[in-house]
């Protein structure tokens, strides 16, 4: 079976917290497969850290949403002369469930990890 994810590009602003989904994203992909931390994450860590290529995203329009995804990321990024350190977000969303009175799938996720690239890798890679 496969581990779908979504990796989502939002910006840091004061007030923003990186332990919950923001409002506006900048851009998002598709993992179809090895979505999971040890995966994904330390994919997307490394190759912010180490300059590494990933492959297999699909691009979406902002707004797609997904009723069969396990985990999303966030990469927090800031532009311009004040950059802030990239920092990223990983939320376990694979505890969603349908809402028969609402008609509409409805999230329940938990933030799992909120950190630097260095530190996804440190507690994630595996080799």
């Amino acid at each position: 079976m496969s581990t779908r994810a979504q990796v989502r590009f939002a910006t840091r602003e004061d007030g923003v917290s990186f332990s919950e989904h923001p409002e506006k994203i900048n851009a998002q992909f598709y993992k179809h497969s090895d979505g999971y931390p040890e995966g994904l994450g330390v994919e997307i860590a490394k190759s912010y850290a180490d300059q590494e290529i990933i492959s297999g995203w699909e691009i979406e329009d902002l707004d797609t949403r997904h009723s069969d995804l396990e985990y999303i990321y966030y990469i927090w990024q800031s532009p311009g002369p004040e950059k802030k350190d990239t920092w990223i977000s990983i939320f376990n969303v694979g505890l969603g469930e349908w809402c028969n009175k609402c008609k509409q799938y409805v999230e329940k996720n938990e933030c799992i990890f909120v950190g630097k690239p260095n530190k996804l890798i440190g507690k994630y890679d595996r080799e």
